[in-house]
């Protein structure tokens, strides 16, 4: 009787245990690990997106040949006689300027836009991810101003989306559109963010600080609105007046990402990654402009003293700094573009009058180029220097002079950002303008060249190269080298890449067939007017 009871309870018992188990299938049957849209958290994506901005993680190649190869000698602030820096001489490497466009699997498009896209479209309609949602879109136009800027009309409104509409062939948007689409939504953005509201966990600019943000919003709003000042004056003057009294207020308020060395090429500060020589000889033979280093030097700038070294590196394969370098403002000596180690003179830089060796000439100062530092994305000093050319061009949002002040100061001092090493006081700051004054009858040169230094300080050269192609300022005098593919003038664009013939024809097509001046270093984005 009591096996008979067993053998019966058995099964029973088995029966309980399979219903028990089928009411927590999908549970016990989840494995914790994995990540669908419905569980994962889409503030990975946006440190993701924040990191690719900075540069990508192939070798950091967009920052590499974007802003560096072609941007920073274009623009004058950086020199050298490497001869795959097509940049420094207008030559075209079709595969240098399509970098930040990307490739498979790199690029701006892929590193940066798709994640933030992915985070707009998970996150819409969700007010526990307001803010994320409204930061997201922020980067968006952040993200697509410099792709637009350096490509002009690009995929904008489909761009990112192949995945929720099956659009594999995005249209290419006139930059016009774009640029109205970019003030609207980070308009939007910034009225939407709620201090109340989530935090955004995956920030790495302000760690979600709602008030930051709408800081940087009205700010990169102000930035977008000047682009326009030659292309549509009414458009920029009227954004402008929006946002006044809404920006950035101290360098507290820069925006900035820092390296971590610890992770390899995939953290490390991209500018730094290179200039440092990991991949390359730029550390011994990228140097400071003789253009930059010269305009330092006869306004007495302090900044000479603090961004500039020599000595640097004492030989050609060396990638090990030299502690005992020169940081003496009158030794600062930089070299002129369009050289190179031809052997031939006139062009090798040995025949030139300034040459005495390599390691004499100017290197960024070691703090400015460490793998933990800052990467700048957009600064107070930016902003008060665009606030000062919208007061004097259109004669809004207070006194030119006061900004041009404010902008400068804190365009001198937030080097300390960098390291305290290369800090300057507020004292000596004001002791410059003392001695600088604005003067509004060269009003527009002062301030855009003074935006010109600034951002080749915060090797930006993406956005110093975009300013001058707006505004003319500073004066470039244009290299001469010879078989260069711009008839001697300086680059305005990049072209389209080749690759996109191949993956995306019609469209492709139709906006290189659109290019004035056509799809070459010669043409220009619709906002660069004559």
């Amino acid at each position: 009787m009591k096996n008979k009871f067993i053998s019966c309870s058995l099964p029973l018992f088995a029966i309980l245990l399979l219903t028990g188990c089928t009411k927590k299938f999908a549970g016990i049957n989840t494995n914790p690990a994995s990540y669908t849209q419905a569980n994962f958290d889409p503030n990975f994506l946006l440190t993701s997106a924040e990191v690719g901005y900075t540069g990508s993680s192939d070798f950091s190649y967009d920052t590499w040949r974007a802003n560096l190869i072609y941007c920073s000698p274009m623009i004058q602030g950086f020199s050298t006689v490497l001869s795959y820096w097509g940049g420094d001489k207008y030559k075209l490497s079709a595969s240098y300027t399509a970098a930040y466009w990307g490739f498979s699997g790199d690029g701006a498009y892929y590193e940066q836009l798709r994640p933030i896209v992915d985070i707009i479209q998970t996150t819409a309609g969700k007010p526990e991810r307001r803010n994320l949602h409204e930061i997201a879109q922020i980067m968006r136009a952040l993200i697509m101003e410099r792709i637009t800027d350096l490509y002009g009309d690009c995929p904008y409104f489909d761009a990112g989306l192949g995945y929720y509409s099956s659009d594999f062939f995005p249209k290419y948007d006139k930059q016009q559109d774009i640029y109205n689409d970019m003030l609207n939504q980070v308009s939007n953005a910034v009225d939407s963010l709620d201090p109340a509201g989530d935090i955004a966990s995956g920030d790495l600019i302000y760690k979600g600080d709602v008030d930051k943000w709408k800081k940087f919003g009205n700010t990169l709003i102000l930035r977008l609105a000047m682009r326009l000042t030659k292309a549509d004056p009414a458009t920029a003057q009227a954004w402008v007046q929006k946002v006044i009294g809404k920006t950035m207020t101290s360098n507290d308020d820069n925006a900035f990402i820092n390296g971590d060395a610890s992770g390899g090429i995939a953290t490390i500060n991209r500018n730094s990654q290179v200039l440092l020589g990991d991949g390359g000889q730029e550390c011994y033979y990228v140097k400071w402009s003789d253009t930059f280093i010269n305009w330092l030097k006869a306004n007495n700038d302090p900044r000479l003293g603090k961004i500039a070294v020599t000595n640097l590196y004492p030989g050609e394969t060396s990638t090990i700094q030299n502690p005992a370098f020169d940081s003496n403002p009158a030794d600062q000596k930089g070299m002129p573009n369009g050289k190179d180690l031809s052997g031939i003179a006139g062009r090798d830089i040995s025949t030139d009058p300034s040459y005495t060796s390599m390691p004499d000439y100017s290197s960024p100062h070691p703090a400015m180029i460490k793998r933990n530092g800052p990467t700048f994305i957009l600064t107070f000093g930016e902003s008060e220097l665009l606030l000062a050319d919208a007061a004097q061009r259109f004669g809004i949002g207070g006194d030119p002079a006061q900004h041009y002040h404010d902008g400068v100061k804190a365009a001198i001092t937030y080097l300390g950002q960098y390291d305290n090493a290369i800090s300057i006081s507020d004292a000596d700051a004001e002791t410059y303008l003392i001695n600088h004054p604005y003067n509004p009858a060269d009003g527009s040169n002062m301030i855009n060249t003074q935006y010109w230094a600034l951002t080749n300080s915060m090797l930006d050269f993406y956005e110093s190269w975009s300013a001058w192609r707006r505004t003319g300022y500073p004066d470039l005098v244009p290299v001469v080298y010879p078989n260069n593919v711009t008839n001697g003038t300086i680059p305005r664009r990049f072209p389209y890449p080749l690759a996109e013939s191949n993956t995306n024809p019609v469209n492709y097509k139709a906006a290189s067939d659109a290019v004035p001046g056509g799809d070459n270093l010669m043409g220009r984005v619709w906002w660069d007017k004559p």
